[in-house]
């Protein structure tokens, strides 16, 4: 018997958990399975090509908000061409309102909830042509009626395999990894709160799980633990080891800051930069909208353990906050995003409220007011506190602190820009508002223009003179990119004779060894303090030379070899 476990991601890089659980849970039985991996960008075509290569007698589908309606078209077009090929579905989509699935045909199988062994009990019995019905876990159809077998209890941690074939290849991927199942928490939008309880592999185990990783040269792991700090022993303990382990991987945590000690922000701060990127849902600042949706966390316990880790210097930082929770209304999201931005955190990520099949926050959609899509993702429409229209000009928003903030590109000029308003939602949102009004969010932006759009604004909006605002995005530009080039609506200080001859300068100076190096280097000149800028956020009009170093991406202020 052969069986394809296929995963429709949402990017090609990421890597899917479930079907590998599935796949080297299953490996001691008698049967064929094969892996195959998609993204929502590939063609449904192709896929379909790809399945029905194979001839297999049974196809299943890792079934998420992402990808359910793709998914949905590719079993379709499987069932036309081949009756007889038997079609399962699981994963946290096909959870909740399972028998819908099965009802209409969309499939023959439905596994709920924790897979692997439901799965390969499931095997089991198709290889042995045993009853199905024994099998707890499944939904599926006899004579026209839907059967549900009965719900399955969680498995044992220990029981839990290694996912990954030691011989894969994951260098390119991001990769999914967990070291537990479950949340402490109950918070009302998330599928954890469904269950209830924390579970944990064996701390050796994921420690030499995660050496596998460092070997390979894995460049991201991110692990999926909803809580990961929930337990300091626990939490300490990986940290500890992973400070300590040489190599170039990056391990992404979510975590709850406020629940940071003491001991752990000390061991924190031994990390090697880039080590660690950590995730911290903050959702609003507003302690009525927290409450009602079951979370304790108080913004300012948040706010002094990620300042504190921002001031080692070396974890780049996350902070989620939700769009659309119950009676937070325009204003009060507008005071959370101040909120938020004071902290100055690497990444200021916000998402829109989303009502899980299944989350308690659904079942309270009518007591909020809450009006959302009946399609995946199942995103807010509106609410009783922000209507449909103000929900479109914060998606707007999102798109101008993804753009300009969280791309890192765009640092100084946006400071800039940041003082001449009282609040940073006040920029984002002007700012917005003056992309919608020229139509550039129907168009295809580049790079370049991403900066030409900025001094435009200051000039035409802000009725700013823009001297300043040129010179850095001149440097930003030069900064974020190889380019020998300058783009047109700023002004080149050197021509490429007196950089040819300033360059000659920095040879003498054995800066570089030779000519080959000096190709990797370009020099510019402005008419600002750059290094003052940077460095203190102050603004001087002084004449200022500037090396920028391609071997290494440093910068250096050498106006005093110049003048020398």
């Amino acid at each position: 018997m052969k069986v394809i476990l296929a995963a429709v991601n949402s990017k090609y890089i990421h890597s899917n958990l479930a079907v590998r659980y599935l796949k080297n849970y299953t490996k001691d039985l008698n049967y064929e399975c094969i892996l195959q991996e998609y993204s929502i960008n590939d063609r449904v075509e192709r896929i379909v090509q790809n399945i029905m290569k194979e001839k297999p007698d049974m196809v299943g589908f890792s079934c998420y908000i992402w990808n359910m309606e793709y998914v949905l078209r590719v079993s379709k077009l499987l069932k036309l061409i081949d009756k007889n090929i038997t079609i399962f579905f699981g994963g946290p989509e096909v959870s909740y309102e399972e028998a819908s699935y099965v009802e209409k045909d969309n499939c023959d199988y439905i596994i709920v909830g924790e897979g692997e062994e439901t799965y390969k009990e499931f095997i089991e019995c198709i290889l042995n042509n045993s009853q199905i019905i024994d099998v707890k876990g499944l939904y599926f159809k006899d004579k026209g009626k839907v059967i549900y077998t009965g719900k399955r209890e969680l498995m044992e941690m220990d029981k839990v395999v290694f996912p990954y074939d030691r011989d894969e290849d994951l260098k390119n991927k991001i990769v999914y990894y967990e070291a537990s199942r479950g949340c402490p928490f109950n918070c009302k939008y998330c599928l954890s709160s469904t269950v209830h309880g924390v579970r944990f592999l064996n701390l050796e185990r994921v420690k030499s799980e995660l050496k596998y990783f460092i070997d390979n040269k894995v460049s991201l792991v991110k692990f999926v633990d909803r809580t990961f700090n929930c337990d300091h022993t626990f939490a300490y303990s990986i940290w500890k080891f992973l400070i300590e382990e040489e190599g170039e991987t990056t391990f992404h945590f979510e975590i709850s800051a406020d629940l940071l000690t003491k001991d752990e922000i000390e061991l924190l701060s031994k990390a090697p930069k880039n080590r660690f990127q950590f995730e911290v849902g903050v959702q609003s600042t507003n302690n009525q909208v927290l409450k009602n949706i079951n979370r304790t966390a108080n913004f300012e316990d948040i706010k002094e353990k990620v300042c504190e880790l921002l001031k080692i210097k070396n974890i780049h930082q996350h902070l989620d906050l939700i769009i659309g929770l119950p009676e937070e209304d325009f204003s009060s999201f507008e005071k959370s995003f101040n909120d938020l931005y004071s902290i100055e955190p690497e990444q200021i990520q916000l998402g829109f409220l989303k009502l899980l099949k299944g989350s308690s926050m659904r079942e309270e959609a009518d007591k909020w007011g809450i009006v959302y899509s009946p399609f995946p993702p199942y995103e807010i429409l509106k609410t009783n506190h922000l209507s449909y229209e103000e929900l479109i000009k914060l998606k707007m928003v999102e798109e101008m602190v993804d753009r300009y903030y969280n791309s890192g590109n765009f640092n100084l000029s946006i400071k800039y820009l940041l003082s001449k308003f009282d609040k940073p939602f006040d920029l984002y949102y002007s700012l917005s508002q003056f992309y919608y009004l020229k139509g550039y969010f129907d168009r295809n932006i580049s790079f370049v223009d991403y900066y030409r759009v900025l001094i435009y604004y200051n000039e035409s909006i802000l009725n700013s003179d823009s001297f300043v605002l040129k010179e850095i995005v001149k440097y930003e530009f030069l900064y974020h990119t190889k380019k020998k080039w300058i783009p047109d609506f700023v002004t080149k200080a050197l021509d490429k004779e007196e950089e040819k001859v300033l360059k000659r300068r920095i040879l003498e100076d054995d800066y570089v060894s030779n000519n080959r190096e000096l190709n990797n280097i370009r020099l510019e000149k402005f008419y600002i303090d750059i290094i003052s800028l940077i460095k203190e956020g102050n603004i001087y009009n002084k004449e200022t030379y500037i090396m920028f170093d391609d071997r290494n991406g440093m910068i250096k202020d050498v106006t005093s070899l110049i003048y020398q």
